[in-house]
């Protein structure tokens, strides 16, 4: 087999060229280093092959009285000129996608057309030996009149060109495109591709994106607008419905510090009065949760203010109870008590007020009350590595100290105030009875500990660390 290999140097270039091929598919995707550098590797044991056989790419074919043999080597060096241009191609690829991602993908495209139609050009000129300025004039014409049959295509082309160039967006940006809105998955020749919120496909031609209004909810990075209209009754004092909103807004964790969240009246007329909170949420995926999150917290908050949302059967004959009648009445907890139960409980709670900073319950500390909050916001602090972690924020209606009545412990948690915050609270000596003869509330408030418990250790606990990937190309940066 050596000797068979010496002997006939073009059969062993021609088994190069199909030892590429193959070992280019089996070399999977993530192997993408090795796979450039087998390939540059083959093409250089391909050039030195055929200039030691006296093959000059840049010259016809020697052996022009044997015609087999002349074919072999006119294709082996047309072979050459096609196989530099992919192996350069690839090589661009390689580069642009460390530098610029996946953004320069078509641009990487184009370089590859123009390549390869220089070495054909090229394999044309010096192999074969033909006029070049005969087939450029003739190629001229032709590209003419494809480029009138494509003309919508061609400009989808150079639209793509333009908007690679401008980068109004890139992958994975949110954006909106004359009203589609949606995630960036890619973007070719032809079209941008947008996948939107209900999870469908959008495809938009380049050409309409670069004339249309383009709104990128990326940039700045990390930053997403969210807002919330809440209507109330235009008989309530303004003064009272911004505080209790700027209550929710404080109770919300996932808005942004900066830009600062607002508060805003929108629009106010004999019907009802209109507010807006807005704010911005570091990720598009939370914008829905937040403003789920901000309309329940709003709710509750006016209510804790004695403000309600504007309803339009809204009726004056509406039973007043105390707030502590109310917030019982709201409690997922303390909801399932007969009336008579509520009336009794409502007489055994006691009113306490704490300050912006003030600890409520501090972590460790076991609990002979428990307190339910009825206005303010109650911010919820672990320590993990010794540093104070936020882990969440507490709102009306939401209670604390349950693990003391449950079964004497203490959470690993601080309570402290975030806002001025008004809680009732219930002795133990009161509660601990009623657990006992009501299993239902016992079980609520177990399942609200269980889960107290298991979010505190989640976040408390080290994260797994991933190794770095480390490909030939970062070993080769690392050592120039």
């Amino acid at each position: 087999m050596l000797s068979l290999l010496t002997e006939h140097p073009l059969f062993c270039a021609l088994i190069l060229i199909l030892l590429d091929l193959g070992l280019w598919r089996l070399i999977s995707s993530h192997g993408s280093e090795w796979k450039l550098l087998v390939r540059v590797l083959i093409f250089a044991l391909f050039s030195i092959v055929l200039f030691n056989e006296g093959l000059n790419p840049m010259e016809p074919a020697p052996w022009a009285d044997n015609v087999p043999l002349h074919l072999a080597a006119t294709g082996l060096q047309i072979g050459w000129w096609l196989f530099g241009a992919r192996t350069l191609t690839v090589l661009i690829g390689a580069v642009m996608m460390q530098r610029v991602g996946h953004t320069g993908r078509l641009l990487q495209d184009l370089l590859g057309a123009v390549i390869f139609l220089i070495a054909i050009i090229a394999a044309l000129a010096y192999v074969l030996d033909l006029p070049v300025k005969g087939v450029l004039a003739t190629s001229g014409a032709l590209a003419i009149i494809v480029g009138l049959a494509l003309q919508s295509t061609l400009s989808d082309v150079f639209s793509g060109i333009v908007l690679n160039t401008t980068k109004p967006y890139q992958l994975d940006d949110w954006i909106s495109i004359d009203g589609t809105e949606g995630r960036v998955t890619d973007i070719d020749w032809r079209a941008t591709r947008l996948q939107t919120s209900q999870g469908s496909m959008a495809v938009i031609p380049n050409s309409l994106a670069a004339k249309a209004k383009i709104i990128n909810f990326s940039r700045p990075s990390n930053m997403f607008g969210v807002s919330v209209s809440v209507p109330v009754s235009p008989h309530a004092r303004p003064s009272s419905v911004i505080e209790a909103l700027e209550r929710a807004m404080q109770g919300c964790r996932q808005l942004l510090d900066t830009p600062a969240p607002s508060v805003s009246l929108k629009s106010s007329a004999s019907g009802g009065a209109e507010y807006e909170i807005s704010g911005f949420v570091a990720s598009m995926g939370e914008k829905r949760v937040v403003r789920n999150q901000l309309f329940d917290l709003a709710y509750r908050h006016l209510q804790a203010s004695g403000v309600n949302l504007l309803s339009s059967n809204e009726t004056s004959a509406a039973p007043q109870l105390s707030r502590p009648r109310a917030l019982l009445e709201s409690s997922p907890i303390f909801s399932t008590l007969r009336e008579e139960e509520k009336d009794t409980f409502s007489q055994n709670m006691t009113l306490q007020t704490f300050r912006v900073g003030e600890t409520i319950l501090a972590g460790g500390e076991v609990s002979d009350h428990l307190f339910i909050i009825e206005s303010g916001v109650v911010s919820v602090t672990l320590k993990r590595h010794g540093a104070p972690l936020e882990s969440g924020r507490m709102g009306p209606g939401e209670v604390i100290g349950e693990a003391g009545i449950l079964s004497d412990t203490a959470l690993p948690a601080d309570f402290s105030a975030k806002t001025f915050c008004a809680l009732y609270r219930i002795e133990k000596s009161y509660l601990k009875p009623c657990l006992d003869a009501r299993h239902d509330i016992h079980d609520a408030m177990q399942a609200l500990l269980d889960f107290r418990l298991h979010k505190a250790q989640s976040l408390t606990e080290d994260a797994p660390v991933v190794a770095p990937k480390r490909g030939f190309l970062q070993w080769l940066r690392n050592r120039v």
